[in-house]
């Protein structure tokens, strides 16, 4: 922070801190006796209590001269940070705006840190001077901390070449030959943390000389440290513009990076290489990259957010990623949902008549990972994934119709696998693709009549039925699906034949030797009624026998359908059946044996339905 002549520098503003109601604040007298006679424990909190103040504007200049006595002299390691604190927030200028006469006490304190045996003190006192602005105090501790780029220990370098940056950052005088001194350091310098820091330094302070650096180092980058390396990446995304010449430089050293083992390195690189150049070769090693990141890390929210950067870079440079979809769905393996969502929309958009065979085949892949999946909580995730790959199959499928065969076919063939909201999704699909691609409904009634046993839900054989009953058009294809839907349907008529059934059942348990099972009571149970009196609640269950009772799982599918009260699927029957008895009656043009016989077993089917639904069967 500059200063005029004669006036101080502006005060900082500090965050105001509210004081805790139930502590008192101290008054001077107390805090200069706790600085003057207290242990090392009541100097700390004395000097906590200072610091707050002084940052809440409170007037605590009369403490100086008792700090600088009784707590600069210390060597507790906790009172030498707080005293550093202290330091930056206590007022430095008299009321002419000169230096007061106690700071040179404190230069010779901080003077004294800065050659102190211990690398933790000196260290602390070095990122201490980063936040002094007075030239004043700075000046004489500018020898001290030339001295201390030539520690043997690191961590004292490392700190001692941020002083350095941040002096010449606010005050470039007092140390004007700060670039040519980090270029020495760098290349004399063994350590990759101070190497990094003196890096930035060059490249913020000196872009030449840190260009120059690169240019002799350009071979080393990739065995550099992970923050050096990210420091040579941020002196390139500086630096290109105004170094055009070394273009073929900065980008030769980004490719290499693309190959370094860490993950930000990785990320970083890809995202510089494509803003040094859109040559397509570049483009695609970026992706590459940023693919590779997507699939190995292990983190989703990073996962979610390379993904954001390929949509982006997709959408800049459209065709030039269309091959890298297949190293796109290897993202697939990761098991959280968003992260597939995300990266199966952008395969979407990366699909081509040239890869959509290869994309579609490595979706039914994953489609038959999600059939196989075991327990209940890995089912669920299961349903949802799979119920993501049937919609992305169904919009590849509309896009490319050249896939649309294929793609009904394996919904067909894996459609009994499914749960039910996967396989209503699949059936609904089916019907689009029947109603869109008229060449393919042939094939489709083909697979629906081979399939149809298969179907077990409701709304799954009321999709079936409808598209059997609309688009099966030859006299072969209809008698192909009333065959198939006798044969779902079973005996008739419907409730005469499970009423025998039952009798039948009835009469064997009977002939046999089990015994009779009685009614059972339920012990009663009290409860409170609403105005408060009790009453006595009893139940009596009758304890049917297993032969008696009705096996609807071992019955035909549609049969066993109807006879669970699922009378929507009986009147999508009844419309199915009287489609086909006239769409044939229409091929027939004459009435015909065959043709009355199909109106018969139509009426006897659909007579049989209202029986069940009247019946208290």
């Amino acid at each position: 922070m500059a200063t005029s002549a004669g006036k101080p520098p502006a005060e900082a503003c500090y965050m105001l801190i509210h004081p805790s109601l139930d502590v008192e604040t101290p008054n001077l007298q107390i805090l200069k006796r706790n600085l003057e006679r207290g242990t090392d424990d009541i100097k700390v909190e004395a000097l906590q209590q200072i610091i707050s103040g002084t940052v809440q504007g409170e007037n605590y200049d009369q403490l100086l001269m008792h700090v600088i006595r009784f707590v600069m002299p210390t060597r507790n390691k906790a009172l030498k940070k707080l005293l550093l604190f202290y330091w930056e927030v206590c007022p430095k200028y008299a009321a002419d705006g000169t230096l007061k006469q106690e700071t040179i006490l404190i230069c010779n304190a901080l003077r004294n840190d800065l050659q102190h045996p211990n690398e933790y003190i000196r260290g602390a006192t070095l990122r201490f001077l980063c936040k002094l602005r007075e030239a004043e105090i700075i000046e004489p501790l500018i020898g001290p901390t030339r001295e201390c780029l030539e520690h043997r220990h690191a961590y004292v370098r490392k700190n001692a070449v941020i002083a350095v940056a941040a002096i010449h950052r606010c005050l470039p005088h007092l140390i004007p030959d700060a670039p040519e001194l980090m270029s020495s350091f760098l290349a004399a310098e063994a350590d990759m943390t101070c190497r990094r820091n003196a890096l930035a330094m060059l490249t913020a302070s000196a872009p030449v000389a840190a260009v120059h650096w690169l240019k002799e180092n350009a071979q080393l980058v990739a065995s550099f440290d992970e923050l050096l390396q990210l420091a040579v990446i941020d002196l390139i995304r500086r630096c290109a513009r105004d170094f055009a010449a070394e273009k073929t430089l900065f980008v030769r050293c980004i490719f290499e990076l693309l190959g370094a083992p860490a993950s930000a390195v990785k990320y970083e690189a890809a995202t510089s290489l494509v803003g040094l150049t859109t040559n397509p070769a570049a483009v695609k090693a970026a992706a590459a990259c940023y693919i590779s990141l997507a699939a190995k890390e292990s983190d989703n929210n990073v996962k979610i957010i390379v993904l954001e950067r390929l949509d982006q870079l997709r959408t800049r440079h459209e065709g030039i990623l269309d091959d890298l979809v297949m190293d796109l769905l290897r993202v697939l393996s990761t098991p959280d949902l968003g992260v597939r969502r995300k990266a199966l929309a952008i395969v979407m958009k990366l699909a081509s008549r040239r890869n959509v065979n290869d994309v579609i085949a490595m979706l039914r892949k994953e489609l038959s990972k999600t059939v196989t999946s075991a327990g209940d909580q890995q089912q669920d995730k299961s349903s949802d994934y799979r119920l993501l790959l049937i919609q992305t199959i169904h919009t590849c499928a509309g896009e490319f119709p050249e896939v649309a065969a294929d793609v009904v076919d394996l919904f067909l063939d894996s459609i009994s696998e499914f749960g039910a909201s996967s396989a209503t999704d699949a059936i609904i699909f089916v019907r689009e693709v029947a109603e869109k691609f008229p060449g393919l409904r042939q094939n489709i009634i083909k697979h629906l009549v081979s399939s149809f046993l298969d179907f077990k839900t409701g709304k799954v054989i009321r999709g079936a039925l409808w598209i059997l009953g609309e688009y099966a058009e030859s006299g072969a294809e209809i008698r192909d699906v009333w065959t198939k839907l006798r044969e779902a349907i079973g005996e008739l008529p419907l409730l005469a034949a499970e009423q025998r059934e039952l009798e039948s059942a009835k009469e064997s348990g009977e002939a046999g030797d089990k015994p009779y099972e009685p009614t059972v009571a339920v012990p009663a149970s009290r409860r409170v009624l609403p105005d408060g009196t009790y009453a006595t609640e009893s139940a009596l269950t009758a304890s049917a026998s297993a032969s008696t009772a009705l096996k609807l799982d071992t019955k035909p599918p549609l049969r066993a359908v109807l006879l669970h009260s699922d009378f929507f699927t009986g009147t999508v029957l009844a419309s199915t059946l009287a489609k086909l008895v006239l769409r044939f009656a229409r091929l027939e043009g004459e009435p015909s044996e065959q043709l009355n016989s199909l109106r018969a077993e139509a009426v006897l089917i659909m007579a049989g339905v209202i029986r069940v639904g009247q019946s208290t069967f």
